[in-house]
């Protein structure tokens, strides 16, 4: 079995940075894709970025590539998330998603949820 724990959210202001942190221990992380997905209020949740097992990386838009780098350590069982110039509009939970699968372009989610770290970006 394994359970995602994210970690690292908070409240930030506009132009600011976080690093998501997503632990999950239980099986052969270093085989694993993994994503990042959020969901802000009244919205439903949303891809945001994967990197697969060997380190290859997608992100849902241009626009969240340009200010999110998604990375990992085998090593610590660790998937990161690097948001840069944080906006209002990326309040939201984000959650962590193992054992999925890049594929043309997209991430299949993997069965493997964590309950989520919460952003607020705001003044």
């Amino acid at each position: 079995q394994v359970q995602p724990v994210e970690s690292g959210g908070g409240l930030v202001q506009p132009g600011g940075s976080l690093r998501l942190s997503c632990v999950a221990s239980g099986r052969t992380f270093s085989n694993s894709d993994m994503g990042w997905f959020r969901q802000a209020p009244g919205k439903e949740r949303e891809f945001v970025a994967a990197i697969s097992w060997s380190g290859g990386r997608l992100y849902a838009t241009d626009s969240v590539k340009a200010r999110f780098t998604v990375s990992r350590d085998n090593a610590k069982m660790t998937a990161y998330l690097q948001i840069n110039s944080l906006k209002p509009e990326d309040t939201a939970v984000y959650y962590c998603n193992v054992d999925g699968h890049i594929n043309l372009g997209a991430y299949d989610s993997g069965p493997y949820w964590g309950l989520g770290t919460q952003v607020t970006v705001s003044s």
